[in-house]
C-alpha cells in the first residue's frame, strides 16, 4: 500500500513538473518602448487566440543597450519599438535575429521591413505638415521642398532637428536629392523658422494655435492624441493635416515595428506573436488604438484617421533611408539648425 502511495506521489510529482515546464514554455517576454496602454489590447487578443502568456517590460530608454548588456542571458524574446533608426540600430548592434514568414512578407510591403527579416513594420505614421486653418490656404503646402521657399519666412515651427523623426525625414531627402541639396534645403527651412526649435510635435501645434507660426512638421497620430485631450483639443482644431510629398516621390513615412531578440528563449512563441501582430485583426486593433495607419493596405485605418486623408506613401525602403541617418545628423549640426535663425 505504502509502495503504491510512493508511486502515485512520484507520478504526480513528474506530471506537476511537466505541467510547470509546459506553462513556462507557453509565454513570451517582450521589451517595449511603446506605452503599455497602446499594446495591451493587442497582447490580450494574442493571448486569447493562442493561450500564450505575454510578459512586458516597458522602457523609456536604453532598450537596445540593455539587451546587448544582458547578452545570452537576456530573457527578451521580442522587441517593440518605434522609428526606423531604432530598428536598424538593433540590427547593427547584433541583438536581433531574422524571422522568415511568407504571410508577413505578403502583408507587409517590402520597403516597410528589413530585407533580411530582422525587423517588421507594424504601423505607419506619416511625417506631415500641420497648417493653420486661418492663415494658410487649403492646398498651399504641397511638397517638402517648398518648405524652404522664402514665402514661409518667419512662419515655420519645428522641434529639434536632431530628433529621430526629423533625422529620418532629412535622410529621406538625402536619398531623393543628394547631400548637397539636402543641406541647402535644411538651411532654407532654418531661415524660415519663427522661433528656435523646441518642444515636441504637439508643442508645434500649440504654437500655431497661439499665433507664433503658421505651419509645422509633425507626425499624423499626434492629431488623434490631441483630440483625446480636453486641454489640447483647441490646438488640434486650429490646424489641418496636409500631406506634402517629395517632388519625385510620395509622403515620407516611418513605422513602429517588431524584432525577435537574438537570444530568445521562446523563439517559437516569439514567431507566433510577430505573425499575429502582422495579421489583419491585429493591424485593425493597432490602428484603432494608436491613430496610425496599418502597414497592410487592405486594412482600413480608424474613422478618425481616414478623415485626415490617405497619404501617397513614399516608396523608398526605410532600411535605405536609415543608412543616411548619420549623414543627416551631421548636416543638422553643421548648419546649427537647433540654434534657430
Amino acid at each position: 500500500m505504502r509502495r503504491h502511495r510512493r508511486i502515485a506521489a512520484w507520478s504526480a510529482s513528474i506530471l506537476a513538473g511537466m505541467a510547470c515546464s509546459l506553462a513556462l514554455a507557453e509565454e513570451v517576454n517582450i521589451y517595449s518602448y511603446r506605452q503599455p496602454h497602446l499594446v495591451e489590447p493587442l497582447l490580450q487578443a494574442f493571448t486569447q487566440e493562442t493561450g500564450i502568456k505575454t510578459n512586458v517590460l516597458s522602457l523609456q530608454q536604453g532598450l537596445i543597450e540593455r539587451i546587448r548588456t544582458e547578452g545570452a542571458a537576456s530573457p527578451a524574446d521580442v522587441m517593440l519599438t518605434v522609428d526606423i533608426g531604432r530598428l536598424t540600430s538593433a540590427v547593427r548592434e547584433g541583438v536581433t535575429q531574422p524571422v522568415q514568414d511568407p504571410v508577413i512578407e505578403d502583408r507587409v510591403p517590402a520597403n516597410l521591413r528589413d530585407p533580411d527579416g530582422h525587423w517588421i513594420g507594424l504601423t505607419v505614421r506619416a511625417r506631415i505638415v500641420y497648417a493653420s486653418r486661418d492663415r494658410v490656404l487649403q492646398g498651399e503646402v504641397t511638397t517638402y521642398e517648398s518648405l524652404a521657399d522664402p514665402k514661409w519666412r518667419g512662419r515655420i515651427c519645428a522641434r529639434s532637428g536632431r530628433h529621430r523623426y526629423n533625422i529620418a525625414l532629412l535622410a529621406a531627402f538625402i536619398e531623393h536629392h543628394g547631400r548637397t541639396a539636402a543641406k541647402s534645403w535644411l538651411e532654407g527651412v532654418k531661415a524660415n523658422l519663427a522661433r528656435k526649435p523646441q518642444g515636441n510635435d504637439r508643442a508645434q501645434v500649440k504654437a500655431i494655435w497661439a499665433g507664433e507660426c503658421d505651419i509645422a512638421i509633425g507626425n499624423t497620430y499626434y492629431m488623434g492624441l490631441m483630440l483625446e485631450d480636453a486641454e489640447q483639443q483647441d490646438w488640434a482644431q486650429s490646424v489641418r493635416v496636409t500631406f506634402p510629398v517629395f517632388e519625385d516621390g510620395g509622403t515620407h513615412v516611418n513605422v513602429s515595428g517588431v524584432a525577435m531578440a537574438k537570444h530568445a528563449k521562446n523563439p517559437e512563441n516569439a514567431r507566433k506573436l510577430i505573425h499575429f501582430l502582422a495579421s489583419r485583426e491585429a493591424q485593425r486593433i493597432y490602428a484603432e488604438t494608436n491613430h496610425e495607419y496599418p502597414v497592410d493596405d487592405t486594412v482600413p485605418a480608424s474613422e478618425l484617421v481616414e478623415s485626415w486623408g490617405k497619404p501617397n506613401r513614399d516608396s523608398l525602403a526605410l532600411a535605405t533611408i536609415a543608412e543616411h541617418s548619420p549623414e543627416a545628423l551631421k548636416i543638422v549640426d553643421e548648419i546649427a539648425f537647433d540654434e534657430g535663425r
